[in-house]
């Protein structure tokens, strides 16, 4: 069975960090690239980070320069996103989603995503 699971959300302090990760399975990891996306209550969905597991070239919104990595273990089938410096502005559902490439996300595979809430 084709699928992404996301796990590692779930409820932080303000300036606190969480990692989440996206375990694959069903398909090979290293023909795709791995996004991180984002809805915050009430929002639109929003593109967070995204890297390629051929190379590991990676791409982060401004939003979260500085603060989110993006990175991937193909051995493990997984991708992270080891988030620092939460705020409040960063409480939302974190989904990730196998792309053919960071710029495409039409026909991605897509996980069911994980809650993240960041307290004030």
């Amino acid at each position: 069975e084709v699928q992404l699971v996301e796990s590692g959300g779930g409820l932080v302090q303000a300036g606190g960090s969480l990692r989440l990760s996206c375990a694959a399975s069903g398909f090979t990891f290293d023909d795709y690239a791995i996004g991180w996306f984002r809805r915050a209550p009430g929002k639109g969905r929003e593109g967070v980070s995204c890297i390629s597991t051929r190379d590991g070239s990676s791409y982060s919104a401004d939003s979260v320069k500085g603060r989110f990595t993006i990175s991937s273990d193909n051995a493990k089938n997984t991708a992270y996103l080891q988030m620092n410096s939460l705020n409040p502005e960063d409480t939302a559902v974190y989904y990730c989603a196998a792309l053919a490439h960071c710029t495409v996300v039409a026909g991605g595979i897509w996980g069911q995503g994980t809650r993240v809430t960041v307290s004030a």
